[in-house]
């Protein structure tokens, strides 16, 4: 390498003392506690909300975790690269190039996170079903979504995972989430007597979101009749609560009412039986 090389290397970056050390050291430390401090105190403040504010109070979690690192990046660059349009077109073009080959799938997944954060296809709060994994979004990192299941298991998913598969997505952002619960009965049962009985379940239920509609549906099979019990709940953390309470209470109103139910069979037994 020639001296003038050695020298184009030696002027993008800048003699550090003591006192450029102790203020890069600052900015870092500040915004890595600035981070920890939202991470912890904004999921606190979100556990004692309900509906929009919930999702909106989550939802600032991770915009805010990137603009503070954004900012701090911002602050640190001057301090260690000589401040000219060259300089920082040369730093930004050889560190791109070094992480796209070194970190390629890393870097996939960082880049997913940030576009996942500005169209919002899943947000704090969300539940969310992808690869057969159902549970509620708890935390948007930079590379993985946080997902916790129904019997509180844990799964993080790569955001460049979630792209690569169909989102299923039960509330969207807003605080509605569909709940159905399902009964099979013999065919020769009064539907509209089904219907009724079904709807008035709903109606009692103490997990029952007001002013929401409350449906039942019909679908003839052939091993009986298959009936959809739809509604919503006040809370989508309190859905299979729902579930079970529409499903428990139906049975039994449907057996007061001497419904007789039916044995689910798969078409292909049902044709070699018939």
């Amino acid at each position: 390498m020639d001296t003038g090389s050695v020298d184009d290397v030696t002027g993008l970056f800048k003699s550090l003392d003591g006192f450029a050390i102790f203020e890069i050291a600052v900015i870092f430390v500040f915004a890595l506690a600035v981070v920890w401090l939202t991470q912890r105190v904004l999921p606190w403040v979100a556990s004692h909300l309900h509906g929009k504010r919930r999702l909106y109070t989550l939802a600032l979690v991770p915009m805010i975790r990137i603009l503070v690192l954004v900012v701090a990046l911002v602050m640190i660059m001057p301090r260690i690269i000589e401040p000219t349009l060259q300089n920082m077109v040369a730093t930004l073009g050889a560190a791109g190039l070094a992480i796209g080959f070194a970190l390629k799938d890393y870097v996939s997944s960082l880049i997913a996170g940030v576009v996942a954060i500005h169209e919002m296809p899943y947000r704090p709060g969300d539940w969310i079903e992808v690869d057969g994994s159902y549970g509620e979004v708890t935390h948007i990192g930079m590379r993985t979504v946080e997902l916790v299941t129904n019997d509180d298991t844990v799964i993080w998913v790569p955001h460049l995972k979630l792209w690569d598969n169909l989102i299923h997505n039960a509330n969207n952002g807003g605080p509605s989430l569909m709940c159905i619960a399902e009964f099979y009965t013999q065919p020769e049962a009064d539907a509209y007597q089904i219907r009724d009985a079904l709807e008035e379940v709903a109606l009692t239920s103490p997990y029952l979101q007001l002013g929401k509609p409350i449906a039942v549906t019909a679908a003839e099979q052939p091993w009986g009749t298959k009936y959809r019990l739809k509604a919503y709940p006040i809370d989508p953390r309190q859905q299979f609560q729902f579930i079970t309470d529409m499903t428990a209470r139906g049975k039994k109103r449907l057996m007061e009412l001497d419904v007789r139910f039916a044995k689910i069979e798969s078409d292909e037994a049902y044709e070699l039986k018939h």
